[in-house]
Parts: structure tokens; C-alpha cells; sequence
């Protein structure tokens, strides 16, 4: 029976990653093999729960300032990551974070507009949060992390009772999570931040201000962890990688200031 099992899943394993190859928009391959549909909705379920557990404010200067910065950056987001349009929520909480959900849903923090200086910075934030969206990077982290319980699950059937063979189960568990769930982590933020660059540039926020919001995070996060258990690159190879891509991005930055995008968002 356990043999059995074994080769059911080794064979349903081998079968999701067959058929879920794709490809991000930076053109790395990805596996991707959740329903769309389903994404969507666990996206906008997510966003209804978090509205109602967390106080929002939705009136007044700081809304409009947010809500201005987003409709400047969604007209350059294809139509098919938010069908119905983009929906941005203000949340009243002291932590510089936002978010983008599948779906077309967003939410921005009071305390990131403590960070962020100007609107060219939280245009940065913003298109970062719309980049893990366009590149479906809840799909990929979704079917990743099946796919590897999938595969752990069938060494786990191989392992039988062994005690060695366990323990041995144990330490590729801590294997599994460092070196397959993490990275892709630290990639997707490294490739919003690529995508988001050309995003904020092509809706006429200048690029150059992401390095010194970045900068500002710096200063006020206190002590990151090791990048290589991190879920996010260090800041300062996330700097590096900015400024390598920074001259693509003020091209396309002023070819959207030449073709009239610029947005008059004030704090």
C-alpha cells in the first residue's frame, strides 16, 4: 500500500509540474498550476477579511494622495489583472507596508507615508505591490509550495517507520524550506522590484526615487536578517540591482513625461 501511494504521488507530482510550466514577465520560467479563477477569489476574500479586521480611514487628504498616486499607475497595468478596475484602502496602522492582492485589490499603510517622502517614492511602493500581481507570483508560490509538499510527502511514504530515514526526512524538511520556498521568495522581490521600476517610469513617477526610499527603509527597519534566510534581498544588493536597471528606466520615465503623463499627486 505504501509503495502504492508512493508512486500515486510521485506520479501526480511529476504530472503538476508538466503541465504548469510558464512563464513570468521578466521570462522566467515559473510553475504555476492554480486555477485563476481560484486566485482571484482567495484574493478578494483576503482583502474583505483584512478591511474588516483593521481600521481604514476613507476620507481626507491622505486618501485622495494615495488614491491619486494608484489611478496614475493602473491605467498602465493590462486590464486582465483587474477586471472590474483597481480598488485602493487607506489602513490607519503605524507599519510602512502595502499591499496588491489578485483581483484588483490594494491597501497602503498610514505608516508608509511616514517613509515615503514624495509621491515618486510611493509610487515605487505601489507599482512593487502591482508587479507581484502581473507576474502572478501568488500563483507560483501557491503551486510551488503543493508541489513540494507533494514531494515530501512521497519520501516521507518512502521513509516508512526507519528512524534514520526520518531524521533524514527531518533535515530535508529545513533543506526544502532554505533552499527552495525562501529563494523564490527572494526572487519574486527582486523581480517586482524590476517590473514595478518600469511600471512607476511608464506612468511618469521618476524611478530614481525607489533607490532613496530604499535608503529611508534602511535607516528606519534597524537590523535585517542574513539575506540567505531572508525573504527579501539585502538592501543593499536590492540598491545594486536598481541602479543597474536605472537607465531603462529613466528612458521610459521621460518618454511617459513627453507623452504628457505626469501625475500631480501632493501629500
Amino acid at each position: 500500500m505504501s509503495a502504492r501511494r508512493l508512486r500515486s504521488l510521485v506520479l501526480m507530482a511529476g504530472v503538476l509540474v508538466l503541465a504548469a510550466c510558464a512563464t513570468s514577465p521578466t521570462g522566467r520560467p515559473q510553475l504555476q498550476f492554480m486555477p485563476d479563477s481560484q486566485i482571484r477569489t482567495m484574493g478578494l476574500d483576503a482583502y474583505s477579511q483584512i478591511k474588516e479586521t483593521e481600521p481604514t480611514i476613507d476620507a481626507g487628504r491622505q486618501v485622495d494622495y494615495v488614491e491619486c498616486v494608484t489611478a496614475a499607475i493602473t491605467p498602465q497595468v493590462p486590464s486582465e489583472y483587474a477586471e472590474e478596475g483597481w480598488e485602493v484602502t487607506l489602513f490607519d496602522s503605524g507599519q510602512a507596508n502595502a499591499f496588491a492582492l489578485p483581483g484588483g485589490k490594494m491597501g497602503v499603510y498610514t505608516g508608509l507615508l511616514e517613509i515615503t517622502e514624495n509621491a515618486d517614492q510611493l509610487a515605487a511602493v505601489i507599482a512593487h505591490e502591482i508587479a507581484h500581481v502581473m507576474a502572478q507570483h501568488s500563483n507560483e508560490r501557491m503551486s510551488t509550495e503543493v508541489a513540494t509538499a507533494l514531494g515530501l510527502g512521497a519520501l516521507q511514504v518512502a521513509a516508512g517507520d526507519d528512524p534514520e530515514r526520518q531524521r533524514a526526512m527531518a533535515a530535508l524538511g529545513v533543506g526544502a524550506q532554505v533552499g527552495i520556498i525562501l529563494p523564490f521568495s527572494r526572487t519574486h522581490e527582486s523581480e517586482a522590484d524590476e517590473i514595478g521600476l518600469g511600471l512607476m517610469a511608464d506612468s511618469g513617477f521618476d524611478p530614481r526615487a525607489s533607490i532613496q526610499l530604499w535608503k529611508n527603509m534602511s535607516q528606519t527597519a534597524g537590523e535585517a536578517p542574513p539575506e540567505f534566510l531572508s525573504t527579501h534581498p539585502s538592501r543593499s544588493t536590492r540598491i545594486e540591482d536598481l541602479r543597474s536597471a536605472m537607465p531603462t528606466a529613466v528612458y521610459r520615465y521621460e518618454q511617459a513625461v513627453a507623452a504628457g503623463r505626469e501625475p500631480d499627486c501632493t501629500s
